[in-house]
């Protein structure tokens, strides 16, 4: 009699992103840099493209392969899109891993600041096309403080919006 199997390998959770990248070698080496990932093996196909390789970023695993045009799989590099997804990244210092993925080739397109929510919280754009949030959970707060906070953040949002026009 067999063990009865998961409905998901050990150490993944339910959701698993699953990134095309231009080069899967060179994006877990940046995701290495930049986010301290571990890598995993690098299955290949008989091209030598990268068919399926992971990189494991704190707790989480994501997953990438190389672009596959004939297969219709491109990364936003290749579409020149930009990606409507962000990967949103928990660590427990933004401003170390902020700084250590701009060090390694990302584009910085929000800068890394203290958010009404309770986060310390920014967004890059890394070399492979895909965007993503750092963030370093600063503060608890109750429902009542956050909507709080979010009006008056609201509010200073659009005093500036009005004064630059």
């Amino acid at each position: 009699m067999s063990a009865k199997v998961s409905f998901k390998p050990a150490g993944y959770y339910s959701v698993t992103p699953h990134l095309v990248v231009s080069d899967a070698k060179k994006a877990a080496e940046f995701y290495k840099k930049a986010f301290g990932a571990v890598t995993g093996p690098f299955a290949t196909g008989p091209d030598g493209k990268v068919m399926h390789t992971e990189v494991k970023i704190g707790d989480s695993t994501v997953m990438l392969n190389d672009e596959l045009p004939e297969w219709h799989v491109l990364s936003p590099t290749s579409t020149k899109a930009d990606t409507s997804v962000t990967l949103h990244v928990y660590v427990e210092d933004a401003d170390k891993t902020y700084a250590a993925a701009v060090a390694a080739g990302a584009t910085p397109t929000m800068p890394l600041e203290d958010q009404f929510w309770g986060d310390r919280y920014g967004k890059v754009k890394d070399p492979f096309g895909h965007t993503w949030a750092i963030a370093t959970h600063i503060k608890d707060m109750t429902h009542d403080e956050m909507m709080a906070a979010q009006k008056e953040a609201m509010a200073k949002m659009a005093d500036k919006m009005a004064h630059a026009k």
